[in-house]
């Protein structure tokens, strides 16, 4: 899954549950950028590149999400 992909489904997901949800490209270094879920936060990094599986996990456990939440 790329991370743009990966902020989408968040973001959907976060509609769905009433939960506010924002992209903040200009917090992160260089291509980096935060994604705030509510009250938890995650770096992504490019969104235009696929997100490795471990990146990927820890980035789901950052924001207290399972894999299941966004399929």
């Amino acid at each position: 899954m790329k991370g743009s992909e990966f902020i989408k489904r968040v973001q959907k997901l976060a509609k769905a549950r009433g939960v506010l949800c924002s992209w903040h490209a200009d917090m992160g270094k260089g291509s980096h950028g935060v994604l705030k879920f509510g009250d938890a936060r995650t770096v992504v990094r490019n969104p235009k590149d696929e997100l490795k599986t471990g990146t990927y996990h820890a980035m789901l456990k950052q924001l207290e999400l399972t894999e299941k939440d966004l399929f």
